[in-house]
């Protein structure tokens, strides 16, 4: 999730403990920022291997083993700061950082990204995908909730701030389940029998969702607009990444070949090679438009790199008026 709402909720949940007053203020500033230090584990990166930010990204700082840890940590800084200046105790400080750091990997969890939450004992990357990354519809009215609370010092808006939180999160869920259902009557249209399909928002809002299915041979990526006034977009489809006839040449000892296998780990296996750029692999999960196989991001290979030489990582958010201008009609309803 987005790092203003990631210190939103990781707020409103000290907030919502806390005492009337200036109480409140005081631990919405804890928490706030306690729930924003998981997404540190960004700054674990290599300049030799591309790939290693996407293996520690949500993953130590984001368990549910760490989170006591994890809150111990912020209080040992934050207490300085502002705990103890306001006249907390460190144990009043941990609390309120251990409470706003639990809500980091818990929300990240409910987006589509993926996020270790039973590490060490599993690499599972979970992911509830009932929200975007970025929704202005859910952190909005959050915001507005920590912010009142603070300032009036009545820790009742902070619960009515999680109450918005745990509705929308509901209804992300009933559209995902409707979308998922559309995706199956949309596949059996089609003659087919998915060995998996998942549906996941797109960007900023909780009507149209990406719905990818898996066959034995290909990808299928469509849209649909779930809930009310549903709708189908109608996508295409993608070949499913097979090595050796897509990259006939890759030594299958080689880093590139390890590292494809470690962004198929990533990409929980939907990886295909690029419809237009032979050497790279896609990730066929996220696209700016949901009907589109557009990749958000590759890795992208050389036939002449030494057998010890890394992939490229490439992004790719070219993002017109255009194309946001389809987006939207999407959202509304329309073609």
């Amino acid at each position: 999730m987005d790092p203003l709402t990631q210190g939103l909720l990781g707020a409103a949940l000290p907030q919502a403990t806390a005492a009337k007053g200036k109480g409140a203020a005081i631990a919405g500033a804890l928490g706030f920022f306690a729930g924003m230090a998981a997404d540190l584990d960004v700054l674990i990166r290599s300049s030799t291997d591309p790939l290693l930010f996407l293996e520690y990204h949500r993953q130590f700082t984001h368990s549910l083993i760490f989170i006591p840890i994890g809150g111990l940590l912020c209080a040992a800084v934050l207490h300085a700061v502002l705990g103890r200046r306001r006249g907390l105790s460190f144990r009043q400080s941990w609390l309120f950082c251990t409470l706003g750091y639990a809500t980091h990997a818990l929300l990240d969890a409910c987006t589509t990204y993926g996020t270790m939450l039973l590490w060490p004992f599993s690499n599972q990357r979970i992911a509830w995908n009932t929200i975007s990354i970025i929704d202005p519809l859910f952190t909005l009215p959050l915001l507005a909730a920590v912010v009142l609370a603070g300032r009036r010092g009545r820790p009742l808006f902070a619960r009515l701030g999680l109450a918005w939180v745990c509705l929308y999160m509901a209804l992300g869920l009933w559209q995902r389940n409707e979308a998922v259902a559309m995706g199956h009557a949309l596949a059996a249209q089609r003659g087919h029998v998915p060995l998996r399909l998942e549906a996941k928002p797109s960007f900023a809002n909780i009507l149209v969702w990406k719905v990818v299915y898996e066959t034995p041979d290909r990808f299928y990526v469509d849209a649909v607009r779930a809930g009310w006034s549903p709708r189908v977009f109608p996508g295409s489809s993608v070949y499913k990444l097979d090595v050796d006839r897509d990259l006939p040449w890759l030594d299958r000892a080689s880093q590139q070949a390890r590292d494809i296998e470690r962004f198929a780990w990533f990409s929980n296996g939907y990886i295909a090679r690029d419809p237009l750029y032979t050497n790279r692999v896609i990730d066929v999960r996220y696209s700016l438009i949901p009907n589109e196989v557009a990749p958000l991001w590759s890795i992208e290979l050389s036939p002449g790199a030494r057998s010890d030489e890394h992939v490229a990582y490439r992004v790719h958010r070219d993002a017109d008026n255009d194309r946001a201008a389809l987006m939207w009609r999407m959202v509304a309803g329309g073609e």
